[in-house]
């Protein structure tokens, strides 16, 4: 779950079409907290997946 849009190859084909700019999407939220927190959640989510794949290298790298 990002807060950037990650389109197909064919969003992006369509998105060259669009002159008009009308499959424009954007994150919302109902509050600023809101947008906040899920800021926030993204930003830990990421620090997670970091310190996996650190730990995971570190196991192989050992393991040799």
């Amino acid at each position: 779950m990002g807060l950037f849009a990650e389109p197909s190859f064919l969003e992006g084909f369509a998105r060259v079409l669009d002159i008009g700019g009308t499959m424009q999407e954007y994150n919302t939220s109902g509050t600023g907290e809101e947008a906040d927190a899920k800021a926030l959640r993204n930003d830990w989510l990421a620090v997670g997946d970091d310190l996996r794949f650190s730990i995971k290298n570190h196991e192989r790298e050992l393991a040799k």
